[in-house]
């Protein structure tokens, strides 16, 4: 059996290739939307692509089931669990088959055995890999955001991301079921591998490490001990609290990846604009997402930029920030550009019409700065009144420590909540180091905000000059 992970930093996104060498065939598990190195594995090992499967609809990427089933005839299998909300649709002129717990998908001496594990989602399905060839039992369970290393997924998701209220506890009681009846009830030799890794969003503390096993997690993961103790009341308590944050472009994956999305083909690159192609795309309302680190862009950018900088979260924070329906300009280096629209396309933001490698000669005029400010001078202006404070981590960030009476709205949530924010006096803008921040202030610049200062070195700087923080809830806390 050739089993191979193939994993994107980016979204912390493992997916699978799983062949059979006897046979020449294979199945993609849980693929994502850029489908090449799925198609380059396939001709590296000389086999063919006849079955695709996912664990279940995924709220942070678009799947690449429907695109590499339309570019290779395979076969889909998806799941059929999980009530009327989350049935798939769109499926039409394609091969496929809806599964639930017990079916399986065969491909010479590979066997996968489809458990239903709802928890993360109603409709969630897990993999019990079998190698016929070397073993009579199942040695592989392919978890997706069931269970990962050190963590299990969140059962939060549709209140936050889809807005179906009242469904985060009974999924929290779900989860711990089928711990208890599905995972819990598997050898201790199974490897376990999950859809996600450390920096998914899909959980509150997922480990680095590839894989685990079914004993390992039996022994030291976090629930375990809720588990042995049969406490499902803590259970529920334990995994509901400290979720991070959903972006907002959750709820629209989780609606194409239920009902269908637009089959991309072969992926175009975006060409290099003129200055006059660029004007053009200005002037019909293009975006330009500026991919420079977050001192360029406070030293100079073109007003109306978003600085999303290029790195392991862009596609993150182009989900919370970004527009779908407008054109989007990257300003970027030719190197850099592939990858870029790759880290778009699998959140859906299909539109990059073009980039520009640098500003220069491409703006006239002056350029907008981010002004700055050091913690003592920031200290000196709070003290006074004269400043308001925005702190734009995450809730939980904030409560363990803020400086006082601080507004908190987490960066990628400022667009949501432009009239929470102060327009009669300067505004201190700051995250833990600066990235955050650089982000934030950025999309309120474009937003028509003229009173936005950096906090140079985020509230690290504050706390090592011994300035003063508190804990807790804020006086007025946005949750929104």
């Amino acid at each position: 059996m050739l089993f191979k992970q193939i994993y994107e930093e980016g979204l912390a996104q493992g997916s699978y290739f799983i062949g059979c060498q006897s046979a020449g065939t294979a199945v993609v598990v849980d693929p994502r939307r850029d489908i090449q190195v799925y198609l380059d594995e396939a001709q590296k090992n000389g086999m063919r692509i006849v079955a695709i499967t996912e664990t279940h609809i995924h709220a942070d990427y678009l799947s690449g089931a429907r695109e590499l089933a339309r570019a290779t005839g395979a076969k889909l299998y998806l799941s059929d669990e999980g009530d009327e909300n989350w049935k798939y649709k769109g499926l039409e002129g394609f091969d496929y088959q809806l599964v639930k717990d017990g079916d399986q998908i065969k491909l010479g001496n590979i066997t996968l055995t489809v458990v239903h594990t709802p928890g993360h989602t109603p409709e969630h399905i897990s993999f019990l890999v079998q190698d016929g060839a070397a073993a009579t039992e199942p040695g592989f369970f392919l978890t997706g955001d069931f269970v990962f290393v050190g963590d299990i997924g969140r059962p939060d998701l549709l209140e936050e991301a889809a807005g179906i209220m009242g469904t985060a506890e009974p999924g929290a009681r779900r989860m711990f079921k089928s711990l208890k009846e599905k995972f819990l009830t598997l050898p201790d030799y199974v490897q376990v591998w999950p859809g996600h890794g450390a920096g998914s969003a899909c959980g509150k503390g997922l480990g680095a490490v590839a894989s685990t096993t079914v004993g390992y997690e039996r022994r030291f993961a976090w629930w375990a001990d809720y588990l042995r103790n049969n406490d499902e009341e803590g259970f529920v308590k334990a995994l509901l609290s400290g979720q991070p944050e959903a972006p907002y472009y959750f709820a629209q994956m989780k609606r194409l990846n239920r009902d269908g999305m637009p089959i991309l083909g072969d992926l175009k690159e975006p060409h290099l604009f003129t200055l006059e192609q660029f004007q053009q795309k200005l002037s019909e309302g293009a975006l330009l997402v500026d991919t420079r680190d977050k001192l360029a862009f406070a030293g100079g950018h073109l007003k109306g930029a978003i600085n999303i900088p290029a790195g392991k979260s862009f596609s993150t924070w182009a989900g919370w920030l970004l527009p779908y329906d407008r054109d989007l300009i990257l300003l970027a280096g030719p190197e850099r550009v592939p990858e870029l629209v790759k880290q778009l396309i699998r959140i859906g933001l299909d539109r990059v019409v073009g980039y520009i490698p640098s500003l220069e000669g491409y703006v006239q005029g002056e350029l907008e700065t981010v002004p700055q400010i050091t913690a003592a001078e920031t200290k000196a202006r709070w003290e006074k009144g004269e400043v308001a404070i925005l702190d734009v981590r995450g809730a939980d960030e904030y409560l363990a420590g803020h400086i006082p009476g601080a507004l908190n709205i987490h960066a990628g949530r400022v667009m949501n909540n432009l009239n929470r924010i102060p327009k009669d006096k300067p505004v201190v803008v700051h995250c833990l180091g600066g990235d955050r921040s650089s982000t934030a202030i950025s999309a309120l610049l474009s937003a028509g905000f003229s009173n936005l200062i950096n906090l140079t070195g985020g509230i690290r700087a504050w706390q090592q000059e011994g300035f003063p923080v508190e804990k807790g809830p804020a006086r007025e806390l946005v949750e929104a």
